[in-house]
């Protein structure tokens, strides 16, 4: 009986692994067409190349191939009418928390951190930066449990604390604050660590800047300052004047808890006035309690408005009054800013920010992160970190996101051919030239996983497809002989 044991979880291990041999064997054919996907008549908006209207936007090999007022249906595989919707780049979120996986309490190296792509790709996001949850010790592991393993692109923000971002026993730690092994190790992962973080430090000591700023000057890339503690010892202006860079970064600009308001007018402060003059820009920073209605109506009715919106993702802010970055914009939308203005905070202004242009816009050439959104029209709540309310008419509700080319999130099932059509809008084949999703031809029956039952409308069709993933085959091809 040992041997049974023993031997069937071989077997079965031994089958999986040949059907997915036969699964990687398979070859998607070649697309003969100009474009693998169409969307048509969406309102598009690209700060970056000035659009702001109704365009087509096709892609081909993951890239976006044109944009345009009108091209053919007939030039793409599959083609979808987004009329009505608003088209964009694939959002960029600058502030999050994703090393999860680590199994360390009450850490952002650890359980406070979530995995990404079940708060991203849902709204539009295709790319993030974690900020500073790792620093140069942790990096490598942070990289194999998450970056390498998500469907998000995710980069980073190194925390200039060598440890990274797991409390005040070491983020107080001003001898694992070494700016110039920081930097230099950054410079190993261009283009995936973007950034210095410096975060939570409570001490009045001003270490933790200047070595952020010197990693920074060494790898070339921005630094993002959560001001941690207020300390009279260390004014927000001395910061922004005398330590913080033009194309630094100043995130929670609206909490208010560390002089960003002014406390007679209510609008912003001299610092928040010296950010915009010295080009520092200000980033939302949501998170749990760095949002506050009541410094950011009156500082935004004066028309400061913020450079870049992110969410500062986390196990608390997620169910908290941020909930993700859509309900951020509507935020801002509710405070005045037109939806054009809130795409460019979400698109190509985070790109800008931490040098990663190419990124969050729809240049012919870039890469096909695109997403798609509904405006919905009611009456909404919003809260902020001290449970004040305040009421909004207009929501932003992904409906697409679409990652290198390929369709990661369909919220109405608009990519889809009703269960019954005749046939398929675009030839199942090939639908991994434009999707994630399998599609399953109608008519066949080479899988004993398909339904047996066919529907009379789809009962002449013959339609082809990829094997089934799975690699069942019907009764029939079991008996007959190989």
């Amino acid at each position: 009986m040992k041997t049974v044991r023993y031997l069937l979880p071989a077997a079965l291990s031994f089958c999986c692994c040949l059907g997915m041999a036969q699964q990687r064997a398979y070859v998607l054919p070649p697309n003969p067409l100009p474009y693998d996907l169409l969307l048509q008549g969406g309102h598009v908006v690209d700060a970056k190349s000035h659009i702001d209207g109704i365009r087509d936007v096709a892609i081909k090999d993951g890239k976006v191939a044109a944009v345009a007022e009108h091209l053919e249906a007939k030039d793409a595989l599959k083609t979808i009418d987004v009329k009505g919707f608003w088209v964009t780049p694939g959002l960029i979120d600058i502030h999050t928390h994703v090393y999860a996986g680590t199994g360390e309490r009450n850490s952002y190296a650890g359980d406070n951190s979530v995995y990404p792509d079940g708060f991203t790709l849902r709204n539009g996001v295709t790319t993030i930066v974690d900020a500073g949850s790792s620093g140069w010790k942790n990096f490598p592991d942070f990289k194999d449990k998450v970056i390498d393993r998500s469907i998000t692109r995710v980069l980073a923000e190194l925390n200039i604390v060598g440890s990274g971002m797991r409390g005040s026993k070491y983020e107080d730690d001003l001898d694992d604050m070494d700016g110039k092994t920081t930097g230099e190790f950054a410079l190993k992962y261009p283009g995936v660590i973007v950034g210095i973080k410096s975060a939570h430090f409570t001490g009045p000591e001003w270490k933790p800047y200047e070595q952020a700023v010197i990693a920074g000057n060494v790898a070339n890339i921005p630094v993002m300052i959560d001001y941690g503690a207020r300390r009279i010892e260390r004014p927000l202006d001395d910061l922004v004047t005398k330590y913080l860079r033009p194309g630094d970064i100043y995130t929670h600009c609206f909490s208010g808890n560390r002089g960003e308001q002014d406390p007679k007018t209510g609008g912003p402060s001299k610092a928040l006035m010296d950010m915009r003059k010295r080009g520092i820009y200000c980033d939302i920073g949501h998170g749990g309690g760095s949002f506050s209605f009541s410094v950011a109506a009156p500082i935004m009715a004066s028309g400061y408005h913020p450079d870049s919106i992110s969410t500062d993702l986390h196990i608390t802010s997620m169910n908290g009054s941020m909930k993700d970055i859509l309900n951020v914009a509507d935020k801002m939308i509710l405070l005045g800013e037109t939806i054009p203005e809130v795409f460019a905070q979400m698109t190509a202004n985070p790109a800008h920010e931490i040098k990663q242009d190419q990124l969050g816009n729809l240049s012919v050439g870039s890469v096909a992160d695109v997403a798609v959104f509904s405006e919905e029209h009611g009456t909404f709540g919003f809260f902020d970190m001290f449970g004040a309310k305040d009421i909004g008419q207009v929501k932003l509700v992904c409906e697409l996101t679409i990652k290198s080319g390929k369709i990661v999130y369909d919220l109405n099932a608009i990519e889809f051919d009703k269960w019954d059509a005749p046939k398929h809008s675009s030839d199942p084949a090939l639908a991994g030239h434009w999707t994630t999703f399998s599609e399953r031809p109608f008519g066949s029956q080479s899988s004993a996983r398909w339904p047996s039952w066919i529907p009379p409308s789809q009962r002449k069709t013959v339609e082809t497809g990829p094997p089934d993933v799975y690699n069942m085959k019907t009764p029939e091809e079991k008996k007959s002989p190989r």
